[in-house]
């Protein structure tokens, strides 16, 4: 029996988490919850499962991590405000499952320094894909990683065909139902961008061996290349509850979470190179991944003023990364990597942004 506590109960990966574990009770005991703003659901959660222990807000979540035992701590905060919760439950020895992303690229090397091995299990899709695969040879047998990409609602359009796109089009993606920010940033391609600092720092693959390829149908997650010329997939329907899964219960598998692929019927799966003229996020993050230091923080904060920015209507859809890119060729890293010098660097971005964005 794994004693859990859900960050961001009340978001997608809380929820479909907690499919999981009533399906389940026999091998999970929900001893911990949090939530951002929405009390109601998070009461009515803590009811349905005999939980006494909650907390609302990042700041609370951070101490009920330390205070409440536990074995697995699932992080699906959404955003950098996701640090704090992901050093504590380091710090005090939980396994981490991680879908807040946000708190591994930003923290960088603060969140590695504290990791064991094998105290990290991603629960994003594709990296989890590749968790699988690396299960089937040594980090020396590795040539590369394929981060695989729906292309999200504008795959094939170009630079100049996107410059006007609305934001209800931006939010209509072909795959995941997730909300305005990620959602907005797997229509730009930074969502996947950010996907590749993570697993850069989460497998210890150099950027040069780490590749982006679209692939509408969203059934293969993510490969893994070996040295022989052999790679192996992971294929499965898109189904968040699969990754939730592993991540609670790593390295075992959970019967039944989700629905195999049907070989009984037509199948046709494409693999198409990225377009980084009209997608330029990827090769933005790998440069910024590749610089450390406080470039992912600037990198991920300014894109959230661009995106709110956009969605208010007040720069076109590539005016996001556009801003992204000036505010980090501003950007002038100094010093060490600290909580403090996360934070400083975040509110320069943010201000940095807006003001571009005004000038626009």
């Amino acid at each position: 029996m794994r004693r859990v506590i859900i960050l961001g109960s009340t978001g997608s990966i809380g929820t479909q988490a907690l499919d999981v574990i009533r399906a389940n009770p026999h091998r999970f005991e929900v001893v911990g919850l949090s939530a951002g703003r929405n009390r109601e659901l998070l009461e009515r959660q803590a009811a349905d499962f005999q939980v006494q222990h909650t907390a609302l807000g990042e700041v609370r979540a951070e101490q009920l991590v330390r205070d409440v035992e536990a074995d697995v701590v699932l992080n699906g905060i959404t955003g950098s405000v996701g640090l704090g919760p992901t050093l504590a439950a380091l710090e005090c020895g939980r396994t981490l499952a991680l879908a807040n992303k946000e708190s591994l690229i930003v923290g960088g090397d603060l969140v590695k320094a504290l990791a064991q091995p094998g105290q990290i299990v991603p629960v994003d899709s594709e990296h989890s894909a590749i968790a699988q695969a690396l299960r089937s040879g040594s980090p020396a047998e590795v040539r590369r990683l394929v981060l695989t990409a729906s292309g999200g609602p504008f795959r094939g359009r170009s630079r100049v065909e996107l410059s006007d796109v609305t934001p209800a089009e931006a939010l209509a993606h072909p795959t995941w139902d997730m909300g305005l920010v990620v959602t907005t940033n797997s229509a730009t391609l930074v969502n996947k961008g950010l996907e590749v600092i993570e697993a850069h720092l989460l497998f210890d693959v150099d950027y040069a061996h780490i590749d982006v390829v679209v692939h509408p149908q969203s059934i293969v997650h993510s490969m893994v290349e070996f040295v022989d010329g052999s790679t192996i997939a992971q294929a499965s329907p898109p189904d968040m509850r699969l990754p939730i899964s592993l991540g609670l219960d790593w390295p075992d598998r959970v019967a039944g979470v989700g629905a195999p692929i049907d070989w009984t019927t037509p199948h046709q799966w494409t693999f198409e190179p990225l377009d980084e003229e009209a997608f330029p996020a990827v090769a933005l993050a790998k440069s910024v991944g590749t610089a450390g230091r406080t470039y992912p923080a600037v990198f991920n904060a300014a894109n959230e003023q661009a995106v709110a920015a956009f969605h208010a209507g007040r720069i076109p859809f590539p005016g996001i990364v556009d801003t992204v890119v000036r505010v980090v060729e501003s950007h002038d890293a100094d010093g060490p990597l600290t909580r403090e010098s996360l934070t400083a660097a975040e509110a320069w971005a943010r201000r940095e942004a807006d003001a571009i964005i005004a000038r626009q």
